[in-house]
C-alpha cells in the first residue's frame, strides 16, 4: 500500500527543487463602420451601453483569436470565434469588469479616473512586447482612445487595482470576495452594473512601429503585477497570445495560475473553479483552444487532470474511470487529437502510458510490447507522426536508449545508440522539424554541456558541438525558434545559472545569450517561445527569496524562424479560420517542466554540500528510487 507522506514535496523541496454570436458579429461591424482613418477627437462626451461594451469586446477576442496558434497537427481547421465562445461568454466578460470597477468604487471609494486610464494607455504602449498585436487591437476598436480606454485600458486597470487592493487589505478579507471565482460564480444572480463612461479627453498613445517588438539579443522584464504566486516545477504553454502558467510548488502546492499578455505587459489571474486540486510536477500541452493538464504529485502521485479555456476561463476535469496509474517525472506531447503521457514515477518507475482524447473525454492505455524500459526524468517530443522518447533513470540507472511511439499503429520502435549521447536524465529535448535535439542534464555528478541530434528517419545520431556550448548543466528550460535552439538557466548542483545559449543544428554552432538585465539565476523554471522572444517565468533560486514569480523575454528576432506560433495577420477583426502554424512549442515545453521536478528532490552525489532553498528542518524524504543522498 502507498505511503501517504505530507513531506513528500516538502522534502524534495529542500532541493527543489499555470446576444448571439451572429448579433454581436453586426453590432461590432456597425459601430466600426462609424469610425473614420483619422483619431477621433480628443475631448469625449460620451457613454456605452452594456450592449455596445460587449460588441467591442467581441472585436478584441476576435483579435486574440486570429492569433491563437491552432497546432498543424490538429486534423480539422481552426474554427471560428462563434464555436469556441458564446455571446454570453463575452457578456460574462464585460460583466466581470464592470462589476470590478463597480467594486472599486464602492468597497473602496476607489473610482477610475480618467487620468488613470490615459495613464494605462500610455503604460500599455510603451511596455508591449508584441506591437503589432497591440496596433490591431487598436484597429479593432477604431483608433479611437475613447474605446480603448474604456474597453481595454479599464479591464486590465481594474483587475490590477482590485488585485492589489485585495491583498493588502487585510480588514476585508473574508467580508469581501471579490477575486475572480467570486464574480463568475455570482453571474447569474447578480445583474450587470451599469457604468456611464465619464467625459474626458483621451489622447491616441504611440505604438512602436517594429513588428517583433524587440531588439535582437537583449532582454527585457516581465511585470509582476498581478503575476501568480512564487512557484517552481509549474507548467506553461504558449496560445499565441497568451502564456499560461498553472500549478508547481511553492512552499505548498498550488493549484492557481495565470494568463500574461506580452502585448499589454499585463497578468490576469485564472479561476480556481473546477480546478484539478493543487499539485506539483504535473504535465500540460496546448490543443490549439484548450490547455490540458495531467498528472503530478500532492503527496501521492495522481491520476487526475484538468482542461482550462482561457476563451471562457473555465475548467473541465478530465476522465479518471480509465486513465493510467497517477505519476510524476512523466512527459507529456499533443498529436494534433490526443495527448499522450508515457513514462513517470508512482513508487516504481513505469513504462505506460495513455492517449486522451479530449473530445470524448476517454482514455487508451498505450502497448507495452516492444516500449522502452521503465524510466522517468526523460524527455519527450513530437515529431508528427511519432512520440520520441530518450534517456531518463530508473532510480539505479540512467538511459542513452529511447523508442518512438506511433499512435497510429500503437506500436513502438527503438531509436538507435550508435553515436548516441551519454546516457543522462534531466535534460531537454526539442523538435526542429526533422530532427530532435537533446542537450545538458546529468548522470552519477556529472553535467553535460553535451548533447545530439537525432534524425528518426535515418535512425540516426549526430553530436552537438562543445565549441562556446554553455556549461554543463539540468532542469534548465529549451525552446525551439525555427532555426536554433535556445537553453537557459539551470544547476549543477553548486549553484543556478541566468546564462545560456543560441545552437544552430545547420551550423553546429552556438552563441552565449546575452546576460545584460537577464533574470536573477535560476532551475526548474519554464519557457515557452512567442514566435520572437523567449519567455521565462518563476523557478528556484538557492540565493533567495528562494521561489520566484519574476521573468525576463530574451529577444532572437533576427533567427527568421520558418515556423512560428503567431501568423501574420490583417488587421482586421475579421475571423481567419485558417491553419496557425506549427504547434513546436507543444511539444518543446511539455518535456521541460516534466523533469523539472526530479532534480532538486533527487540528490546527486557530491561532497559540496548546497544551502537549503527554505529554511525549514529536515524533512523525512518520501520513499522513492533516488540516487544516494549528498553529504
Amino acid at each position: 500500500m502507498k505511503k501517504k507522506h505530507t513531506a513528500q514535496f516538502e522534502s524534495f523541496s529542500l532541493q527543489l527543487v499555470l446576444c448571439s454570436a451572429a448579433v454581436c458579429s453586426l453590432i461590432t461591424g456597425t459601430l466600426l463602420a462609424f469610425f473614420h482613418p483619422e483619431t477621433p477627437a480628443k475631448t469625449s462626451q460620451r457613454t456605452l451601453t452594456f450592449g455596445e461594451r460587449v460588441a467591442y469586446q467581441r472585436a478584441i477576442e476576435e483579435v486574440y483569436w486570429r492569433h491563437r496558434v491552432w497546432p498543424k497537427e490538429n486534423s480539422k481547421p481552426k474554427p471560428s470565434l462563434d464555436e469556441v465562445m458564446s455571446a454570453q461568454q463575452i457578456q460574462r466578460k464585460v460583466e466581470d469588469y464592470l462589476r470590478d470597477a463597480q467594486a472599486l468604487e464602492d468597497h473602496w471609494q476607489r473610482p477610475i479616473t480618467p487620468d488613470e486610464l490615459q495613464s494605462e494607455m500610455e503604460r500599455i504602449a510603451s511596455y508591449t512586447k508584441q506591437p503589432a498585436v497591440l496596433r490591431e487591437l487598436f484597429e479593432a476598436l477604431g483608433n479611437d482612445p475613447f474605446l480603448i480606454a474604456e474597453c481595454l485600458a479599464r479591464p486590465v486597470l481594474a483587475e490590477r487595482l482590485l488585485t492589489n487592493l485585495n491583498a493588502h487589505d487585510q480588514s476585508i478579507h473574508g467580508e469581501l470576495k471579490v477575486q475572480p471565482e467570486y464574480r463568475r460564480a455570482s453571474a447569474n444572480n447578480r445583474a450587470p452594473y451599469s457604468m456611464a463612461a465619464a467625459g474626458a479627453s483621451y489622447r491616441l498613445p504611440t505604438v512602436s512601429d517594429r513588428p517583433d517588438g524587440c531588439t535582437d539579443e537583449t532582454w527585457t522584464t516581465i511585470s509582476t503585477t498581478n503575476a501568480p504566486a512564487a512557484r517552481a516545477s509549474h507548467t506553461a504553454v504558449w496560445t499565441g497570445s497568451e502564456m499560461i502558467v498553472w500549478g508547481g510548488y511553492g512552499g505548498t502546492y498550488l493549484n492557481t495560475g495565470g494568463r500574461y499578455d506580452p502585448s499589454t505587459d499585463s497578468w490576469a489571474a485564472i479561476s480556481t473553479i473546477n480546478a484539478p486540486a493543487p499539485r506539483g510536477g504535473n504535465t500540460a500541452v496546448w490543443t490549439g483552444s484548450e490547455m490540458i493538464v495531467w498528472g503530478g504529485d500532492d503527496g501521492f502521485s495522481v491520476n487526475t487532470g484538468g482542461k482550462y479555456n482561457p476563451a471562457t476561463d473555465t475548467w473541465t476535469a478530465t476522465n479518471t474511470a480509465t486513465a493510467p496509474l497517477g505519476r510524476i517525472f512523466h512527459t507529456a506531447v499533443w498529436d494534433g487529437s490526443e495527448m499522450i503521457v508515457w513514462g513517470g514515477w508512482n513508487e516504481i518507475e513505469l513504462r505506460t502510458g495513455g492517449r486522451y482524447n479530449p473530445g470524448t473525454d476517454s482514455w487508451a492505455a498505450t502497448s507495452i510490447t516492444s516500449a522502452p524500459s521503465a524510466r522517468y526524468n526523460h524527455a519527450a517530443v513530437w515529431t508528427g507522426s511519432e512520440m520520441i522518447v530518450w534517456g531518463g533513470w530508473n532510480g539505479s540507472n540512467s538511459f542513452s536508449t529511447g523508442g518512438r511511439y506511433n499512435p497510429g499503429t500503437d506500436a513502438w520502435t527503438a531509436t538507435s545508440t550508435n553515436n548516441a549521447p551519454t546516457a543522462r536524465y534531466d535534460h531537454t529535448a526539442v523538435w526542429t522539424g526533422n530532427e530532435m535535439i537533446v542537450w545538458g542534464g546529468r548522470n552519477a555528478g556529472n553535467y553535460f554541456n553535451t548533447g545530439g541530434k537525432y534524425n528518426p528517419s535515418t535512425d540516426n545520431w549526430g553530436a552537438t558541438s562543445t565549441t562556446n556550448a554553455p556549461s554543463g548543466r539540468f532542469s534548465h528550460a529549451a525552446v525551439w525558434t525555427g532555426s536554433n535552439m535556445i537553453v537557459w538557466g539551470g544547476t549543477n548542483m553548486q549553484k543556478q545559472f541566468n546564462t545560456g545559449g543560441r545552437y544552430n543544428p545547420g551550423t553546429d554552432n552556438w552563441m552565449a545569450t546575452a546576460t545584460t538585465n537577464a533574470p536573477e539565476r535560476r532551475a526548474y523554471h519554464t519557457a515557452v517561445w512567442s514566435g520572437s522572444e523567449m519567455i521565462i517565468w518563476g523557478g528556484l533560486n538557492d540565493l533567495g527569496p528562494f521561489f520566484l514569480n519574476t521573468g525576463g523575454k530574451y529577444c532572437a528576432a533576427t533567427q527568421s524562424p520558418t515556423a512560428t506560433p503567431t501568423p501574420t495577420l490583417s488587421p482586421t477583426p475579421t475571423a481567419t479560420p485558417t491553419a496557425s502554424p506549427t504547434a513546436t512549442a507543444t511539444a518543446t515545453f511539455t518535456p521541460t517542466p516534466t523533469p523539472t521536478l526530479t532534480a532538486t528532490p533527487t540528490a546527486t552525489p557530491t561532497s559540496t554540500p548546497r544551502p537549503s532553498p527554505t529554511p525549514r528542518p529536515a524533512l523525512t524524504p518520501r520513499l522513492r528510487p533516488t540516487p544516494p543522498p549528498r553529504p
